[in-house]
């Protein structure tokens, strides 16, 4: 308690302050709040769409520019110091925090989803180029891009934090390029405030979408309904779970949960790539990389001015925002353990690996999705227009042992929605007590409970939509952050004595 006492700052008490009072909007009058907190997204995606696409293509080509460059030979660290972690486990930790659950989630339903509402004109719903345009804007949306806004913050972070001995914090980053006489305590607590908040709105809403997951299995597996009763059950387990979790620290319960969630995600997708049609599969993948990588470009620009329609503000621009204000957290975590490394291995493992997983993951269970809808009309794709929860499940209906595969899948949803709360809690307790590499147990508890709570009540009152659509909101002024980030970490390397190129004799 006394370390609680001494680390707790106003970022702490001023954040939960301004989170109680979204939720109490949010539980009191969740439909006032989501139509308030649309209107801001809408706002926001339709005036500043073309920002965000430049931004996170800008992002891409920025980070891949230092991993290529004489600075990706600069270590996040002392120059003697190596990773505190294994490429396994580092992996998993990137994984599990990054986005597992979301692509458990969405590895099944987006391209069943672009498969039944294609998002090019002119291509006709649920036919075989509907298949392949669904493959190929699924890939981009899971590619390099979303993890190019990961990798930004991440670098800037670690690099301050272990390079230059600074605090962890995201308004840290910026004093490079802040004027002195603006950048004081005041403008410090506001940037770390906005990451607090994003980071408590994106996890809490995560946890709840996730439950409604978890809950949808059960009723596929055993007619468990689908009610606020189970899901608070399931909350209330999965939140003891988490904080159990976190009391043990990221080497023991972050790291050995990373570990399981990464094997038990490559044994399921195994499984679903040799049951499930294995050739059509091996050649949608290398089809839609090709598709990929060759309309990449086109993809990152694309918008609709002269035709109108909202797809692109729904998906791609969606997608850029939520990876953007969810990045606070995910990019804090990935540098705390990331120490040791180098430049160019950081960009490398963050922006190709996980992506390139995820590739693999949509090609596997969305491949095997397509080929029973193109192949079979088994109407995949209507059940998801229906309810998108039941994307993964009623594919397993179609594949051998569906009962122990759906056991599989939900205790994969479950054991992934732990881990990004456990190292949400952690990151919270940095950002909240001046960036100390150890938190106190008591802030990490607390906020532990505070997110769980958070997606009790919202849960009840049906208002995870509204708060939801509210985190993306930060996703505007955090783009600017972005930049300054950016623009701070490049002033700073181009500083630096670059260590020799090593010679092979």
């Amino acid at each position: 308690m006394d370390s609680f006492r001494n680390q707790v700052t106003k970022v702490f008490w001023i954040s939960a302050v301004i989170i109680l009072l979204l939720v109490l909007f949010g539980a009191f009058a969740p439909d006032l709040f989501e139509l308030a907190a649309g209107k801001a997204f809408d706002f926001t995606t339709y005036a500043f769409g073309w920002f965000y696409l430049l931004s996170v293509l800008l992002f891409v080509i920025f980070c891949l520019f230092l991993a290529f460059s004489k600075y990706g030979r600069i270590r996040l660290g002392g120059d003697d110091d190596r990773p505190e972690y294994s490429f396994f486990t580092w992996i998993g930790m990137l994984f599990s925090a990054g986005f597992g659950i979301g692509l458990v989630f969405w590895g099944i339903a987006e391209p069943m989803s672009h498969f039944f509402t294609p998002p090019t004109v002119g291509t006709e719903a649920m036919t075989n180029e509907a298949a392949r345009t669904a493959m190929r804007y699924s890939f981009f949306h899971w590619g390099v891009s979303q993890w190019s806004v990961f990798t930004m913050v991440g670098l800037a972070i670690a690099y301050f934090q272990f390079r230059k001995k600074e605090d962890g914090l995201i308004s840290t980053t910026l004093k490079p390029v802040i004027p002195k006489r603006i950048y004081g305590q005041p403008f410090k607590d506001t940037i770390d405030i906005i990451a607090v908040i994003a980071t408590v709105m994106g996890v809490a809403t995560s946890l709840g979408l996730g439950i409604l997951q978890i809950n949808g299995g059960l009723n596929a597996a055993f007619g468990i309904a689908n009610s606020g009763t189970i899901q608070i059950v399931i909350l209330l387990v999965m939140t003891a779970l988490f904080i159990i979790s976190s009391s043990t620290g990221i080497d023991k319960g972050i790291r050995y949960l990373s570990n399981l969630n990464l094997t038990l995600a490559l044994l399921l997708m195994l499984f679903v790539f040799f049951t499930g049609p294995t050739v059509f599969i091996l050649n949608s993948f290398t089809l839609g990389l090709g598709d990929y990588l060759s309309n990449f470009i086109t993809m990152s620009l694309r918008l609709t001015p002269y035709a109108g329609g909202t797809w692109i503000r729904d998906w791609t621009i969606f997608y850029w925002a939520w990876a953007i204000a969810w990045s606070p957290f995910v990019g804090a975590f990935i540098a705390r353990v990331s120490r040791g490394r180098t430049i160019k291995e950081f960009v490398i493992g963050v922006l190709m690996v996980p992506p390139l997983i995820a590739l693999l993951w949509i090609a596997v269970f969305g491949g095997t999705a397509l080929h029973f809808d193109l192949f079979s009309g088994t109407g995949i794709a209507q059940a998801v227009n229906q309810d998108v929860t039941s994307a993964l499940f009623n594919t397993f209906d179609l594949l051998p042992f569906p009962l122990l595969t759906s056991l599989f899948s939900i205790l994969l949803i479950f054991t992934f929605l732990i881990t990004s709360a456990d190292s949400a809690t952690y990151i919270l307790g940095v950002m909240t007590a001046r960036g100390v590499i150890n938190p106190s147990l008591v802030a990490r508890i607390i906020w532990g409970i505070l997110i769980g709570a958070i997606a009790g009540v919202l849960l009840v009152s049906s208002g995870l939509a509204g708060l939801q659509t509210a985190s993306l909101v930060s996703a505007l002024p955090f783009t600017i952050i972005l930049f300054l980030m950016g623009a701070a970490l490049l002033k700073l390397l181009s500083k630096e004595v670059i260590p020799k190129k090593k010679t092979k004799l």
